[in-house]
């Protein structure tokens, strides 16, 4: 856990500075981006926070400009997220620098196998995870 939060510290850091956005908000961007019709309950899911903070992190990117909130056809309790232009630029720039960020502290010390290894590791811990941390381990 120290590591991850070295390397959040770390890429937090260079986006904020670099970009002026927040990793925690880049995260929320990346799933916007990626997930069709995507509410805040999406995000939520994605990233393993409360809804209550996923909405919070959505207002943060809708004041900034970077994402906007449309109506859902399919239910008027909530609301499909959507990233503006400047969201989408935003998100292409800081990829980037997420980009280098993993490369300096990934790929320089660890082999191209072992961080497949890894990768391998980490998705299929992910996936044995149960949804609600409440619950007991499979």
């Amino acid at each position: 856990m120290r590591f991850e939060t070295i390397l959040w510290n770390a890429i937090d850091a260079r986006l904020q500075r670099e970009c002026g956005v927040s990793l925690s908000s880049f995260n929320a961007m990346l799933v916007i981006a990626s997930t069709p019709a995507c509410r805040v309950h999406d995000i939520a899911n994605a990233v393993a926070i409360t809804v209550g903070g996923a909405s919070q992190a959505v207002d943060r990117l809708e004041a900034a400009g970077h994402c906007v909130r449309r109506p859902n056809p399919r239910d008027r309790r909530s609301s499909i997220l959507e990233l503006t232009a400047a969201g989408q630029k935003l998100l292409i720039s800081a990829g980037a620098v997420f980009d280098q960020e993993l490369e300096t502290f990934l790929r320089a010390p660890v082999s191209e196998r072992s961080l497949a290894q890894l990768a391998t590791t980490l998705a299929s811990l992910r996936a044995a995870a149960p949804a609600n941390t409440s619950e007991e381990p499979r």
